[in-house]
Formats: structure tokens, sequence, C-alpha cells
């Protein structure tokens, strides 16, 4: 009995260090699913408000709160909760991701031990971008490789508690035979035993079995929910190339609050967003000649793009060699898109699908653009009807329709957002 005490002991010990609350995998999971609207240790305000301080101004048991806002803030929302109620109403009524389905607790338990560690250093000097890729690859592998020999050190500490306990039993029958005056039990190899315990317990065997393939099917249906809309690698979440010329987002729509617009003038009229053209680019820099962080070099590749000579302030046509900007962004051929149709019409922000772009010094992907990605957000997004002529004739038809009803959301999904041919040629 004891030693069957103590092996559930350690069993459990085990189990509760390969399943503790995870800070390094919170981070991850913050960047995923959470970056994109909110701050993690400052009080600076993106789509959402800023975590620091998140855990003393929400009611206790902060984290059993927390737990809930996350994974169903709608259903805390209409639950009747104050506090739920007091921060809908103040972001405007914005709804929150229901995270319901895509984060388990331990997943926001990881978030909140991520949350609760101290912020991360900061940076003021710029990072060149081959670091940048290769620091976060080795901290990826570094990852890996912690979370493969833990489940080593786990299987191998089983194997020998196992085998010890084997031991123990038999020398413990073998003093109970001598006693007996019974011959003493000759051991079965471990095959043989493993072999009759399979027969003996086949019910279990088979129950065990069942549950190993239906995990193992989900698992590969959740990796496959992640394979990107296009089959090349560099489309990918976290994508971010060396571009020709090292532009800092952070620098001009960050600190100098240039508008999106100003340099991607297509988003509002058109299919794309459109590259900006050196022309925009010596709106500017005609007159700024030198950076902050790089000097005159960056500046020398948009006049030798727009075959300028700052010392003589002439251009030379001749000399003009537009810059080769490296996409982030791409969909397959068969995916339509419409900036326009989102901004305009479904009036997004920049940052829903393109993160927080004004603390990028190098643009990068901060959404995985995978078709789940896109239905979920046709499935959470309010349609914004009122005061928006393009829905005019359909808000008011729902309007009469739904008359005296309460509760109505019309998202995306509602007026056939998930049609294949609203995005599929």
């Amino acid at each position: 009995m004891n030693i069957k005490f103590s092996a559930s002991v350690l069993l459990l010990f085990f189990t509760q260090i390969f399943f503790a609350q995870n800070a390094d995998n919170g981070a991850k999971l913050f960047k995923q699913n959470c970056a994109v609207c909110h701050a993690s240790h400052s009080d600076q305000k993106l789509t959402g408000p800023g975590l620091k301080g998140v855990f003393d101004r929400v009611p206790k048991p902060a984290d059993e709160w927390l737990t809930k806002w996350i994974l169903n803030n709608e259903k805390l929302i209409k639950s009747g909760d104050a506090y739920a109620n007091k921060i809908y109403n103040e972001n405007n009524k914005a709804a929150m991701t229901v995270f319901e389905g895509q984060l388990s607790e331990n997943d926001v338990k990881d978030i909140l031990a991520f949350l609760k560690a101290p912020p991360p250093a900061s940076k003021n000097t710029p990072v060149a971008q081959s670091d940048n890729k290769q620091t976060s690859t080795a901290e990826t592998e570094k990852s890996k490789g912690s979370n493969y020999l833990l489940i080593f050190l786990v299987i191998f500490v089983l194997v020998v508690l196992w085998i010890s306990l084997r031991n123990v039993r038999i020398a413990l029958q073998n003093v109970v035979n001598v006693k007996t005056g019974k011959p003493i039990y000759e051991p079965q190899s471990i095959g043989d035993e493993i072999k009759e315990w399979l027969v003996k317990n086949n019910r279990l065997v088979f129950v065990l079995s069942l549950i190993i393939v239906f995990v193992g099917m989900k698992s590969c249906w959740d990796e496959l929910w992640k394979v990107g809309v296009y089959y090349d690698w560099k489309t990918q979440k976290g994508y971010k190339p060396e571009q020709p010329i090292k532009f800092s987002h952070k620098i001009h729509a960050g600190d100098n609050e240039i508008a999106c617009q100003y340099c991607h003038n297509g988003v509002e009229k058109s299919k794309h967003s459109g590259i900006p053209t050196v022309n925009i680019c010596m709106n500017c820099h005609k007159g700024i000649q030198e950076g902050h962080n790089t000097g005159k070099a960056e500046k020398a590749k948009i006049y030798a793009a727009a075959g300028y000579d700052p010392s003589t302030g002439k251009y030379d046509e001749s000399k003009a060699n537009p810059i080769r900007w490296i996409k982030v962004y791409n969909l397959p051929d068969h995916v339509y898109f419409s900036h326009q149709q989102h901004v305009v019409v479904g009036k997004l922000q920049c940052e829903q699908c393109h993160g927080n772009v004004k603390e990028m010094d190098v643009i990068e992907q901060k959404n995985p653009l995978t078709m789940k990605w896109c239905i979920n957000c046709h499935r959470e997004t309010e349609v914004q009807m009122a005061g928006n002529p393009y829905y005019d004739r359909l808000h008011a038809y729902l309007k009469e329709k739904y008359k005296g009803k309460r509760d109505v959301k019309f998202t995306v999904e509602k007026i056939g957002g998930l049609e294949c041919g609203k995005c599929h040629y």
C-alpha cells in the first residue's frame, strides 16, 4: 500500500511539473493573441487598455475573474458583472475577441503568469534585421530543446520508478514464499509481463487506445488549422524580411505620427493598399537628409532611387532606380481581399490586421492570415451600419425586421460573410 501511495505521489509531482504555469509559453501566447490590442507591461492604450496593474484593478480573486473575461467576455458582460460592463462602456462598447475554444484555462494561466512577471528589458538601440531573426530562431530552438528535455526526464523517471517497484514486488513475493515454504518466484521477462498485463486488461487497453487515437486526431486537426493560406513559408506569421532600405515604421508612424494613408494612399480606394513611391519619400527627405539612427547612409539610397543629387538639388531621371521593396503580406491568387471594403465600408483600423505598426522598427507579419483567422474575424466582427451610407438600406430593413428584439448582433457572418464566393473567385 505504501509503495503504491508513494508511486502515486511521485506521478502526481511530475505531472504538476509538466503542466505548471509557464510564463515563457504565456509570453508566446500573448504575442499571438493579445499583443495586437494590448500593451503587456505598460499603461499605453492600443486598441484596448494597457495591462500594467491589471491585477490590482479587476475584482478579486483577480486570476479567476480575468480567466472568465479572457475566455468569454461577452458572457461575463451579459451576466451583469459590474466591472465587465464598466470596461465595455469605457472602450466604446468595442467587443473583445472570445477566446473560448481557442485558448484553454491552462493557456490563460500561462498568459497571466507572463503578465505577473517583470516587464522585459527595453531595447533603445535598433537591432539589425538578421540579428533579430537569429535571436528569434535561437530562442525558439532553446525552448523546443527545454521541452524535449523535460519530456525525456519525466519518461526516464517513470521508467526507473516502474522497474524499481517491480523489483520490490518480486523481492517481497520471495520473502513471503520462503516463509510459507513455497518455491522461489522466478520472474518473467519484462516483455512477457507486459504482454500478460495487456491480455488481462484488454478492456482498459482498448479504452486507452481510443483516447490516444482521438487525442492524436484532435492534435492533427489543430495543427491543420494553423496552416497558412499560402504555401510559401516566407508569408507566415512572424515573417519580417530585410528590406533594401532600413525604414522604421516606429519613427514615421509612431514618433512622427504620419498617417498610414499618407504613404499607403490606395488603402481607401483600391483593393491594394499600395507601396509608396519614392516621390512620397522625397516630399520629406528632400529637406531631412540625415536620420537619428542611420545617419545619411539610408537617405542616400532614397536619393539614388529618385535620381536626386542633394548637393545640387536637381533630379536626373536617367539615374533613377526604383526601390525594390519586399512584400510582407501575401495572399494566393484565388483569394479576394479588398482594403477599400474593409477600411472604408467595414471601418477597420490598420492595427486590427497588421498589429501595432507604430511600435515596429522592422515591419513584421503579426497575424497568420489563415482561413480560420479570417473566418473567426467575420464571425466576431459586428458590422458598423449606423451612419454608414453603404448599409443604409440593409440597416433600415434589419431594424424593422428585428424591431422590439434585444441583443441582436449583426456580424459579418450574418450578412453573408462566410459565403465561399465572397473571398474565392
